[in-house]
């Protein structure tokens, strides 16, 4: 037997339903530094270097970093990125 149940609900809801800590402000902290720290970057090989420095999780953050900025990149530049996004 297979039962599927769908929620509907906003992330806020889903986090606050499964007990987890509200880190908006922590979040709002990381991202505005890094914005901050980010402004004199000007090419690539500099950003990559910067995002070695503050991955927070190691090679899976570097990894999720590198594919946001040449998404950036991209979309900079105009072309098409690769793949959908399933939002």
């Amino acid at each position: 037997m297979k039962i599927n149940i769908e929620i509907e609900c906003t992330p806020e809801e889903a986090r606050s339903f499964m007990g987890l800590p509200d880190v908006t402000q922590a979040n709002n902290v990381y991202v505005d530094n890094l914005t901050k720290a980010m402004q004199g970057v000007s090419n690539p090989d500099q950003l990559q270097e910067y995002a070695k420095a503050l991955a927070p999780m190691g090679q899976v953050g570097l990894k999720l970093f590198q594919s946001f900025v040449e998404g950036g990149m991209r979309g900079a530049s105009g072309s098409p990125s690769k793949g959908g996004s399933k939002d």
